[in-house]
């Protein structure tokens, strides 16, 4: 995956969060939005991941395309 298609995905991520929250003002999220909201979040956060791996690759001259998409544990369990 390229950066405009890792930039494309995330787009489509965002916009679909958004919707959610559009849908829902002033009223509670029923479980499974919630859930789905929880899971935009994580697909968010692998993707911007692998955008930075990309980057970083391509700044110390190496192949971005080797970059590899981390696991969900990994991802989330970084300190912010």
């Amino acid at each position: 995956m390229d950066d405009d298609e890792l930039h494309r995905h995330i787009d489509e991520l965002v916009a679909e969060e958004h919707r959610l929250e559009r849908a829902h003002v002033g009223q509670a999220l029923s479980e499974s939005e919630q859930q789905r909201m929880t899971e935009l979040g994580v697909q968010l956060d692998r993707y911007w991941d692998l955008l930075r791996q990309r980057d970083a690759r391509r700044r110390a001259g190496l192949d971005p395309d080797d970059a590899q998409q981390r696991s969900t544990d990994v991802v989330e369990g970084y300190r912010q």
